[in-house]
C-alpha cells in the first residue's frame, strides 16, 4: 500500500511539473514559421529602416540637409555617437533583414509545396528574396566600404572577417544578375507575403534591372569597364527598367497602428516636433521657383502686422530652431499611409542621362531626355501640373543646356531636389556628384559625413578584424572615402 501511494506522489509530482512547464510554452509562437513570412517581415523591417526619421536609426535627412533639427541638434553636426547610430543601423540590416532573408531562402528551398506542383514558382520565390538580399547589401557597402560578408551569417563564427568591398560590390552584381534569369513573369511567386510588389514577376524584373543600372553606375569612377558592362547589360535587358511612377518600389502603409508610416510615427503619433525642413534644400528651391515647393513644405506667416505674409522658410542648419518659426514637413507626408519608396522612376531617369554623359549606350535618347524626364517623373509624382513642369524645365537656371556647371553638377543638383525624403540616396549622390555644396555647420564635430564609423560593439566584439578593416580603408573616420567616392 505504501509503494502505490508513493507511486501516486511521483505521478502527480510528475504531472504538475509538466503543467507548470507548460506555463513557460507561448502557444501563440509559432516553432516553425514559413519562409514566406520570414520574408514579408525582412521586407517591411528594411523600409522601416530606409524610410523612418528615428535619430537613433536613420539621419540621412539631416546629413543631406534636406532636414534640420529644432532643440537637440547633435546629430546635424554630425554627432554619430552618442546615439550609437552606425551600431543601429549595422545591426538592424543584419540581424532584421538579411539573417531573416537567408533564413526564408533556405526554408523556401527545403520546402515542398503541395498545393503548386509548378517548379518555376519555387525558383521565382526564391530569386525575390535574392533581389531584396543584394539591395540590402548595397545599402551596407555604401554606408561603411569592407563589411563582413562571406563569413557574416554563420552563427558559429562570433567574430567574421571583413571582406573588401569593392568584391563583394561586384559579387553583389553577379547575384543579382542570377536572381534575374531565374525569373519568369509566366508564373507567380510570393503573392501577399511581399508587400512591395505583391508577387508581381514583370515588376521585380524592372526594379532588379535599375538597382544593377545604380549600382553599375556607382563603380563607374573606379572601375569603369565594369561599371559600363554592368550598366548597359541592365538597360538591354528586355525586361526593362523602371518607366513610371507606376513600377516605383514602395511600401504602402496602412491607417493604423502598427503598420502607419514611420515618419507619422516621429512626427504625428509621438507629439514631438523634432525636424523642421532645412535652409539648405528650402532656399534653393525657393530661388528657382520649384513647384514641389507646397508638396514638401508647409508656409509660415513671418508678418510682423495684422497683413500675414506666407512664405517657405527652412530652418538653420545645424543650429537649434524654434519649430514655430519655419516651414514644416507637408502635411500629406505625415498621413499614416503615405508610401514608403526605396526606387523610384525618377531615379532611372538621372541614372539614364548620367549613362549617357559618360558616354555609355543606353539605348537612345539624350543626357537632356533622360535629365528631363527625371524632373517631370518628380514633380508628376508629388502632384505637380503639366505647366509646371514645363515652366521649370524653361527656367534657364534648369534647363539642361543653361543649367551652370557640367553635367555632374547639373544631375546632382536637381537629383538630390528629386530625391527629397530619400536621404540615404541623396546622401549617396552627393558623395558621388560632390553636389550641392552643403553647409558646414559651426559646431560641427566633422566634415559632412561620407561614410558611417564602424559599430562600437565591433571595436570590442570583434576587435582584431576590425582593426584590419580600419587600417584596409584607409582609418575609421566619417571622413574617409569609400572605395567608389574617387572626387
Amino acid at each position: 500500500m505504501k509503494k502505490i501511494f508513493a507511486l501516486m506522489v511521483i505521478v502527480l509530482a510528475f504531472s504538475s511539473c509538466k503543467k507548470l512547464q507548460d506555463l513557460n510554452t507561448n502557444t501563440k509562437n509559432p516553432l516553425v514559421v514559413s519562409g514566406e513570412s520570414l520574408f514579408t517581415g525582412a521586407e517591411v523591417n528594411l523600409f522601416q529602416q530606409m524610410v523612418t526619421p528615428n535619430a537613433n536609426y536613420n539621419i540621412w535627412r539631416l546629413i543631406a540637409q534636406q532636414w534640420t533639427e529644432t532643440t537637440y541638434t547633435d546629430e546635424s553636426n554630425y554627432d554619430l555617437i552618442d546615439r550609437t547610430i552606425p551600431d543601429n543601423h549595422w545591426n538592424w540590416l543584419y540581424q532584421y533583414v538579411i539573417k531573416d532573408l537567408d533564413q526564408s531562402s533556405k526554408i523556401i528551398s527545403s520546402t515542398t509545396y503541395l498545393d503548386d506542383p509548378s517548379p518555376a514558382v519555387k525558383k521565382n520565390r526564391l530569386a525575390l528574396v535574392e533581389i531584396l538580399t543584394v539591395y540590402s547589401w548595397s545599402i551596407l557597402v555604401e554606408t561603411f566600404g569592407n563589411v563582413p560578408y562571406s563569413q557574416a551569417l554563420n552563427i558559429e563564427n562570433l567574430s567574421p572577417k571583413y571582406d573588401d568591398g569593392l568584391t563583394v560590390y561586384k559579387d553583389l552584381i553577379r547575384r543579382l544578375d542570377a536572381a534575374i534569369v531565374q525569373l519568369d513573369p509566366l508564373y507567380g511567386s510570393l503573392d501577399q507575403a511581399d508587400r512591395m510588389y505583391y508577387g508581381d514577376v514583370a515588376a521585380w524584373l524592372k526594379f532588379a534591372n535599375s538597382l544593377k543600372l545604380r549600382m553599375g553606375m556607382l563603380l563607374s569612377d573606379v572601375d569603369p569597364v565594369f561599371a559600363q558592362a554592368t550598366v548597359e547589360s541592365a538597360v538591354s535587358d528586355e525586361n526593362g527598367l523602371i518607366a513610371s511612377n507606376l513600377d516605383n518600389a514602395r511600401l504602402i502603409y496602412l491607417s493604423s497602428p502598427p503598420n502607419t508610416n514611420p515618419i507619422c510615427d516621429e512626427l504625428v503619433a509621438s507629439g514631438r516636433h523634432d525636424y523642421i525642413p532645412a535652409n539648405t534644400l528650402v532656399d534653393t528651391m525657393n530661388r528657382l521657383n520649384d513647384p514641389r515647393l507646397p508638396f514638401y513644405f508647409t508656409q509660415v506667416d513671418t508678418s510682423s502686422t495684422s497683413e500675414p505674409k506666407l512664405v517657405y522658410a527652412g530652418g538653420i542648419y545645424g543650429e537649434s530652431n524654434d519649430f514655430t518659426q519655419y516651414s514644416h514637413v507637408s502635411d500629406n507626408i505625415q498621413v499614416p499611409t503615405f508610401e514608403g519608396l526605396i526606387f523610384d522612376y525618377a531615379e532611372t531617369e538621372f541614372l539614364l542621362a548620367e549613362g549617357v554623359e559618360r558616354k555609355f549606350n543606353m539605348g537612345g535618347g539624350s543626357a537632356k531626355d533622360h535629365y528631363n524626364n527625371a524632373i517631370r517623373a518628380s514633380v508628376s509624382y508629388w502632384g505637380g501640373s503639366e505647366e509646371d513642369i514645363k515652366s521649370y524645365l524653361a527656367d534657364p537656371r534648369v534647363a539642361y543646356s543653361t543649367a551652370p556647371g557640367d553635367y555632374k553638377r547639373k544631375i546632382g543638383f536637381q537629383k538630390w531636389i528629386a530625391l527629397y525624403n530619400r536621404g540615404f540616396e541623396a546622401w549617396t549622390e552627393w558623395r558621388k556628384f560632390d553636389y550641392p555644396v552643403l553647409l558646414h555647420p559651426p559646431r560641427a564635430v566633422s566634415p559632412v559625413p561620407v561614410r558611417f564609423t564602424y559599430p562600437v560593439e565591433e571595436q570590442t566584439l570583434n576587435g582584431s578584424n576590425y582593426a584590419t578593416a580600419s587600417a584596409a580603408i584607409g582609418g575609421d573616420l566619417v571622413s574617409t572615402k569609400l572605395f567608389w567616392d574617387k572626387h
